[in-house]
């Protein structure tokens, strides 16, 4: 407990001294309080209209917007949409990853956002979290700076950045329930750590809380982890924001320290809060401590003095577009390239196929709220057919029968009708209910022409709850001609479908709006019956159906015989393959191997051309056994975002480098993982123990007896790379001086390019188990073919120290370390020991 009121002590003093020498205040907070009412306080505490902290006039206080991230501004129509974040945690460029976080703050100027939802920086743990796309990596050192360069970049564009989920929301199956168990020392050395060095290198302006229970206790109603690590251990002076609807009991919050609960004040309200006051349960000063937490934010970036942000900001910039286009460039990953197969002469062929079902249209993101629609959507096809030129043959085929993709023009269908009082009527009947079960009695019935019903909809209408209801939607359809049609569904939250009361799609959870679709053989001139269920939690309200003829004639087997005769005809096949944001979101966790027998595909196609080349969209690994070996090169391309498919096509053809590597490892087997057997809650008792402890990722691998397929920081190059020497500035070090550490790489091959040089450190005796090494720093480097480069590190205390439990805090010991450099965590090329005294 010293530990803790000295860190209290030095976080008052830090307050203190920031308050003094940086420039004065705009505005007076306290004054503003003043002329607060208690229920303007409360009132202010909670988000409104969804995206929005509410402003008021009479004292001068802003209305504040919000925008999802963290690949984009989502919610305020199309933008640009940038890769994954994890793509941007495996460029490990941190100079990249700022120019990310400003271009993502310049348009959101433009669009007057204030505050913008992002970066996730939850650790990769298995590779069937639903968000892992989102986040950045296994490794909490990597996951923490290239956060913190992203938060600086959009923070010195004026615009707050916020890191979330807080913390350990590392799947996606019952998020609202499960709980995360662990120790103390494996909570802050891997869990917490990125999240650290948000708020103390990056100054985060927003800390947003996760949705599930932490060792038992809710996130956004943990003290331990709102006030004592964020406030007290860190110095943190943010506001702390609830997720959307993640809030359980608002007295818990408002005394473990939330100040915002988003979307709305459901749990922290007048009515929750103010008889607490008045029986003395809360103070009131508690809630004016919330309210100055936001109005200080406001001052900090000065939003009492220019609200609208927009002034002189363009949506679509060349500077945001090239930046996203760098971020592919930067991120991909060369994991196989068999007998330099690439890059291909494109003045050496003459046609090529594109085959699968990510290969056109677009696959730009994973799914959920970090979903962006695209400004300036290049699928795959159309960027080989750009990168090739005129003179190369590009065919397509999606090759197999999946969810095809549709377009927005869908949900106008308005073909249908309904049955009421034995009479027909066209258009859709809706039943409304005060649950999300659909129990009881309806609260209201409806009638619409079509089922596309977004918010204002059902808001508007006063017998509709805004939010805890549940609907059932029921209409028939007789189709013009027989074929194949598909039924397609986009809903926020949860919904199901039934064709002929035959359940075909179900995705009855809370989720940010997500597509579903249905492919079926229906008959001309016959009836059917369709029942659409759905249910709103919170937040947004979606739900939107349509029917239409599809393209199909003779069933799935059309697509692999169509598949086939391109790819025999072909100088080489790019398999697209993977997952799309129907299949890998948020809401969900995915499997670990691909959808729709995208295997068998790919083995299909390698058997009538040798010359494959599979391209992979997915937020990490998948189950590759069936086919790695069939093909000729693999590119991890994660999901590349709008425009970046160019740099796949760039790097195919040899126009850029590969420079990107893993930021997680990739097991051959899912059962290979060291959380297999603590990663769904297998006993119903809702929770998750994190049986590995801090064995996560590489460091597990590096005890254990088993390889991964591809280890962590592993990427290929079209050159070669020599390590040749490395230095540090002495021997001896005392506890908590700097390590200078140089590192010489010589570029050796035809090619100029870009080498991530990875430093890791091993403690070589610890009274805690330690990890063989971690990685505790990273450069990115370009050099031109034959050049070299001195590179250099420098290494603070963080570097040699552990998490002590006993002690409640960072230690180094005294003794012997090594400093190791290498191209991954498998492949280490030189050490140097130190003393530590």
């Amino acid at each position: 407990m010293k530990c803790r009121q000295i860190c209290r002590l030095i976080s008052i003093a830090f307050f203190i001294g920031f308050i003094i020498f940086s420039k004065s205040p705009a505005v007076n907070v306290d004054s503003l309080l003043d002329q607060m009412t208690l229920e303007e306080k409360i009132d202010i505490i909670g988000g409104y209209e969804n995206f929005n902290i509410r402003g008021y006039k009479k004292c001068g206080i802003p209305e504040i917007h919000m925008a999802d991230g963290p690949v984009g501004v989502r919610n305020y129509g199309k933008a640009i949409a940038f890769p994954a974040s994890i793509c941007l945690a495996a460029s490990w460029d941190k100079e990249l990853a700022y120019r990310v976080g400003k271009a993502i703050a310049m348009e959101a100027r433009a669009k007057n956002v204030h505050i913008m939802l992002g970066p996730g920086m939850n650790i990769y743990r298995m590779p069937l979290c639903g968000r892992n796309f989102e986040y950045l990596g296994e490794d909490p050192f990597l996951a923490g700076k290239i956060a913190a360069s992203y938060i600086k970049g959009m923070q010195d564009e004026g615009v707050v950045a916020t890191a979330k989920h807080f913390v350990a929301n590392n799947q996606e199956y019952d998020r609202h329930n499960v709980s995360s168990d662990m120790d103390e020392r494996t909570l802050h050395e891997i869990y917490l750590t990125a999240f650290r060095y948000a708020v103390k290198e990056g100054k985060v302006g927003a800390i947003m809380s996760s949705y599930n229970l932490i060792n038992g206790i809710h996130a956004s109603q943990h003290y331990y982890l709102l006030t004592e690590v964020l406030r007290n251990m860190w110095g943190f002076d943010g506001i702390v924001m609830s997720d959307w609807v993640s809030t359980y009991d608002g007295i818990e919050c408002a005394k473990a320290g939330l100040d915002l609960e988003m979307p709305s004040g459901r749990m922290m309200n007048k009515e929750t809060l103010i008889p607490a006051i008045e029986q003395g349960i809360i103070i009131e000063d508690l809630i004016n401590t919330k309210v100055k937490r936001i109005l200080s934010l406001y001052n900090r970036f000065g939003f009492f003095e220019n609200p609208d942000l927009s002034k002189d900001y363009l949506v679509d910039s060349s500077f945001i577009r090239e930046t996203a286009i760098d971020v592919a460039r930067g991120g991909i990953v060369l994991l196989k390239n068999e007998k330099n197969f690439l890059p291909v002469d494109k003045n050496k062929i003459r046609k090529i196929a594109i085959i699968g079902p990510n290969g056109n249209p677009i696959v730009s993101g994973g799914g959920g709220s970090s979903f962006v629609q695209p400004l300036h959507p290049v699928s795959l096809f159309d960027a080989v057919k750009k990168i090739a030129g005129d003179n190369v043959e590009v065919a397509y085929e999606v090759g197999l029968f999946t969810r095809l993709r549709w377009e927005e023009d869908l949900f106008e269908s308005v073909n249908y009708y309904y049955y009421l009082n034995g009479r027909k009527n066209s258009g859709v009947i809706a039943e409304y209910f005060s649950n999300i079960e659909l129990k009881g009695e309806p609260i209201a019935r409806r009638t619409y022409k079509k089922l596309k019903l977004i918010n204002n909809d059902m808001w508007d209408d006063p017998d509709i709850p805004d939010e805890n209801y549940s609907a059932r939607y029921t209409c028939y359809f007789i189709p013009a001609e027989s074929g194949w049609h598909i039924l397609g569904v986009s809903g926020d939250d949860g919904y199901r479908v039934y064709l002929n009361d035959k359940e075909v799609i179900e995705n009855w959870r809370d989720q940010a709006d997500t597509p579903a679709q249905y492919d079926c053989f229906l008959e001309k001139g016959e009836e059917y019956k369709i029942v659409i269920e759905y249910y709103q939690r919170g937040g947004d309200a979606r739900i939107r159906f349509g029917i239409k003829k599809s393209e199909v004639e003779h069933g799935p087997e059309e697509y692999l015989t169509k598949a086939k005769k391109i790819a025999e005809d072909a100088d080489f096949v790019i398999l697209s393959v993977g997952f799309n944001r129907e299949t890998e979101s948020e809401g969900f966790d995915r499997t670990f191997e691909m959808p729709y027998k995208q295997d068998e595909l790919i083995k299909e196609i390698a058997e009538v051309n040798k010359n494959c080349v599979v391209v992979l969209n997915a937020g990490g690994n998948v189950d590759m056994n069936n086919w790695i070996d069939n093909v000729k090169a693999l590119i991890m391309a994660w999901y590349p975002g709008q425009e970046g498919n160019i740099a796949v096509a760039e790097a195919i053809f040899g126009i850029i480098n590969p420079s990107g590597k893993l930021p997680a490892s990739f097991e051959y087997r899912l059962e290979d993982n060291p959380c297999y057997n603590s990663y769904f809650d297998e006993d119903g008792d809702k929770r998750v123990y994190y049986k590995e402890g801090i064995f996560v990722g590489y460091r597990y691998w590096d005890k254990s007896d088993k390889r991964p397929m591809f280890p962590f920081g592993f990427g290929l190059s079209y050159t070669k790379f020599d390590y040749k020497k490395i230095k540090t500035d002495k021997k001896r070090y005392k506890i908590g001086e700097n390590v200078i550490a140089k590192v010489l790489v010589k570029n050796m091959g035809e090619w100029n390019g870009k080498e991530i040089i990875q430093l890791y450190i091993a403690d070589k005796k610890s009274t805690l188990p330690r990890p063989v090494k971690e990685l505790k720093g990273f450069e990115k480097v370009f050099l031109k073919k034959g050049e070299e480069k001195w590179v250099a590190f420098s290494l603070g205390k963080d570097a040699f120290a552990y998490y002590n439990p006993d002690i409640d805090e960072w230690m180094v010991e005294p003794g012997e370390f090594e400093v190791l450099v290498g191209s991954s965590s498998d492949d280490i090329r030189l050490r140097r020991k130190i003393i530590m005294e």
